[in-house]
């Protein structure tokens, strides 16, 4: 079994993706901000397969400490919402977190693998036909300062894998289920609301 560390733990891919590794057999070290909500995380009471380290994907010096003796990086960290008064955190927690997590797992020997969580949106649109992972976004415009961090993002990421980290990235949708109410759980909490409205 694996030594696993998780950025964005305490959202709501990483908190299912906490609990789905521990049921697997791993020990998760899962990375998270002192002022993180963690009613989605297992506790830490509950054994020696999980452990809380305290820090930030923008603040490299606690990802070399969360990272040290893990085998594999799932970094799921974000910022994802639709729109932000302030654009930079994209930027800076999106783009800048994930050059910080590549660092970092250069300089952590024991890394295995990096799994980057990006997002559909990275990909962009197809006009109606059928796309995959191979399609590379036009960058020609975009939506939302989040698809163009993403890009962003991604563009890292390829560089990294071209520079032999082994590093695969993900490209999911939407992302729904039971669980916490948050941008990142978008349907349920678009669907939740709906609900409310109707019985008010």
């Amino acid at each position: 079994m694996k030594k696993i560390a998780v950025t964005g733990a305490s959202g709501f891919v990483g908190g299912v993706l906490c609990h789905t590794l521990i049921k697997h057999g791993h020990s998760v070290r899962a990375l998270v901000r002192r002022t993180s909500d963690l009613s989605g995380l297992p506790s830490p009471s509950t054994g020696e397969n999980f452990e809380l380290a305290y820090g930030d994907v923008t603040d490299y010096r606690s990802l070399l400490d969360a990272f040290f003796g893990c085998d594999v990086i799932f970094h799921a960290a974000a910022v994802v919402e639709p729109w932000l008064p302030d654009p930079s955190s994209f930027f800076s927690v999106n783009v800048g977190g994930l050059k910080n997590v590549v660092q970092a797992a250069k300089e952590t020997k024991t890394i295995e693998k990096v799994i980057y969580t990006s997002s559909m949106v990275a990909l962009g649109s197809t006009d109606g036909y059928v796309a995959d992972e191979s399609q590379v976004h036009h960058e020609k415009y975009f939506y939302t300062e989040y698809e163009r961090s993403k890009v962003a993002a991604d563009n890292v990421a390829s560089q990294a894998a071209a520079e032999g980290l082994p590093i695969v990235t993900l490209y999911p949708g939407v992302v729904y289920g039971p669980g916490k109410l948050t941008t990142g759980n978008a349907l349920a909490k678009m669907l939740r609301s709906s609900t409310c409205s109707s019985h008010a």
